[in-house]
């Protein structure tokens, strides 16, 4: 019986110190057993610079986003999108086939597509 997880000596388990994390690494990456290719190798990674992503923009913007949902929703004929859960006007919303109001965007983006919800939502 094999195990993949124990140090040889010969390998150099001794000058791991008892840490087996480098052998068990090492298995993993030589395994044909359903490891992942090393990071780079796929190119679909994709390339941030430091620096070019801010931080501080993306929380304003999504504290905007989600005030401007609050007050939407505090209005009596306000209801959700099915998909991305933000609330809109009724008459912002169409209602498809599968169960649930979708808005503009997200219907743009499903095109066509068929999908199945767990929960249907009441037509109004």
């Amino acid at each position: 019986m094999s195990n993949n997880y124990t140090t040889n000596e010969s390998e150099g388990g001794a000058a791991n110190n008892g840490s087996s994390a480098i052998s068990r690494r090492e298995a993993r990456a030589n395994s044909i057993t359903g490891a992942l290719p090393a990071l780079g190798t796929l190119g679909i990674e994709r390339n941030v610079q430091s620096g070019t992503f801010d931080f501080e923009q993306m929380v304003q913007s999504l504290k905007e986003l989600f005030a401007n949902d609050r007050q939407i929703a505090s209005q009596s004929d306000a209801t959700r999108c099915g998909i991305c859960y933000l609330h809109f006007h009724g008459n912002e919303l169409h209602y498809r086939e599968e169960g649930f109001y979708v808005c503009s965007n997200c219907e743009h983006n499903l095109g066509q597509q068929h999908l199945s919800m767990l929960r249907k939502q009441q037509k109004l």
